[in-house]
């Protein structure tokens, strides 16, 4: 399910069966134009790993829309942030609380935050559509779908 009002209807309707919180980080930045068009690769990207992801759970993950923070800004004020949004969903029947990035940095913060973060390397690549990238896109969703059915 995702943030929009028909997936909010059905949730509605069914959430003591949606316990899974999935939230994407994504990095911005401003520094010079080849760091912007690789932040929007990985915005680009990270959104199709995470409807995939979704697609695959329909009705047990609720996807959030993606959370954005500045790539040079203090990832500790960012965590506080999310541990707050985890926090709220707790008071929902969400019992499970998943944060997707392709950012390394948040490998440092991971023990900080309240949810368990799903950190994968970027897939470099032009062309997102590509059946090369979307294959290799299908093969790691697998592997993360695999994961997550480890907290259930």
């Amino acid at each position: 399910m995702q943030w929009n009002k028909q997936d909010l209807d059905q949730y509605f309707t069914a959430e003591e069966y949606i316990d899974t919180l999935l939230i994407p980080l994504i990095p911005i930045t401003f520094t010079n134009q080849k760091e912007m068009e690789k932040s929007a690769a990985q915005q680009e990207t990270g959104m199709i790993f995470v409807r995939e992801m979704e697609k695959h759970f329909k009705g047990r993950i609720f996807l959030l829309p993606a959370y954005h923070y500045l790539a040079s800004g203090d990832l500790g004020a960012e965590v506080s942030r999310l541990n707050e949004w985890a926090a709220k969903a707790n008071e929902r029947p969400f019992k499970h609380v998943f944060f997707f990035s392709f950012d390394p940095h948040w490998k440092k913060q991971e023990r900080n935050l309240n949810g368990t973060l799903l950190w994968m390397p970027a897939i470099q690549t032009e062309d997102t559509q590509s059946k090369e990238t979307q294959s290799i896109i299908k093969d790691q969703v697998n592997q993360l779908t695999g994961l997550i059915k480890t907290y259930w």
